[in-house]
C-alpha cells in the first residue's frame, strides 16, 4: 500500500514536472524563437537545472518539436469548441467569423503554445516539420470546411479561390502574432476589424 502510494506520487510529481517544462519552453520559445532558444533559458524559466530536462526530452528538438505540435493542437481544438458553441441558427458564414475570433483569441489571449507554434514552426528544420505540418493540416482542413460550406451556401462572392483565401486568410491570422500588442488598441476592435476585412473581402455584404 505504502509502495502504490509513493510511486503514483512519484508519477504525479513527475508529470507536473514536465508540464511544467513544457510550460517554460513555450514562453522562452515565442520570445527567443527557435535558434534563440537554449535548455539553459528552459531550465531558468521552469526553475530546474537545464541537465534535468533530459529525464523527460531526449533533446532540444524534441521538447521544441512537442511545443509547437501542442500549440497547434490546442488551436485545433479551440476553434472546434468555438463551432460546436455557436447558435444553432449560425449560417456558415456566421461560423467562419467565429472561428477568425476563435484563432485570434487562442494565438493572442489564451495559449503560449499556440503563440510559440504561430511564430516558430515555420523555421523548424525539414526533419523535424512531419508532425507539425500534419497538424497544421488537420486544422487547415477545418477552414476547408466552413469555406466550402459557405461558398455551396452562396455566401461567398463566386470568384474567389477558396485555397487562395484560406491561405490568405490563415496567414494573416497568425501574423498578427508578430506585430499585435495591447497598446495598439483593444482584442476586441481587432477581431471585429479583421472580420470586417473578411466580409468585404469575400462575402456578399
Amino acid at each position: 500500500m505504502t509502495t502504490k502510494a509513493t510511486s503514483t506520487g512519484a508519477h504525479q510529481q513527475s508529470d507536473g514536472t514536465r508540464e511544467r517544462i513544457l510550460d517554460a519552453t513555450a514562453v522562452v520559445l515565442t520570445r527567443k524563437g527557435f535558434a534563440g532558444t537554449r535548455l539553459v533559458d528552459v531550465g531558468e524559466q521552469a526553475d530546474l537545472q537545464a541537465p534535468a530536462i533530459y529525464h523527460y526530452f531526449k533533446s532540444r528538438e524534441e521538447l521544441i518539436e512537442e511545443v509547437v505540435v501542442t500549440g497547434v493542437q490546442q488551436m485545433h481544438d479551440c476553434v472546434l469548441r468555438a463551432l460546436e458553441a455557436a447558435p444553432a441558427e449560425a449560417r456558415p458564414i456566421d461560423q467562419l467569423l467565429i472561428a477568425v475570433e476563435a484563432h485570434l483569441r487562442q494565438v493572442l489571449v489564451a495559449s503560449a503554445y499556440t503563440t510559440a507554434a504561430t511564430r516558430n514552426g515555420g523555421q523548424l528544420p525539414d526533419h523535424l516539420r512531419h508532425r507539425y505540418e500534419s497538424a497544421r493540416q488537420a486544422y487547415g482542413d477545418v477552414w476547408r470546411g466552413l469555406l466550402t460550406a459557405a461558398a455551396e451556401a452562396g455566401e461567398l462572392k463566386p470568384d474567389v479561390d477558396l485555397g487562395i483565401v484560406r491561405m490568405l486568410v490563415l496567414g494573416a491570422l497568425d501574423w498578427t502574432a508578430e506585430w499585435w500588442r495591447p497598446e495598439r488598441g483593444s482584442f476586441d476592435q481587432l477581431v471585429k476589424t479583421t472580420q470586417a476585412v473578411v466580409l468585404n473581402g469575400i462575402a456578399f455584404p
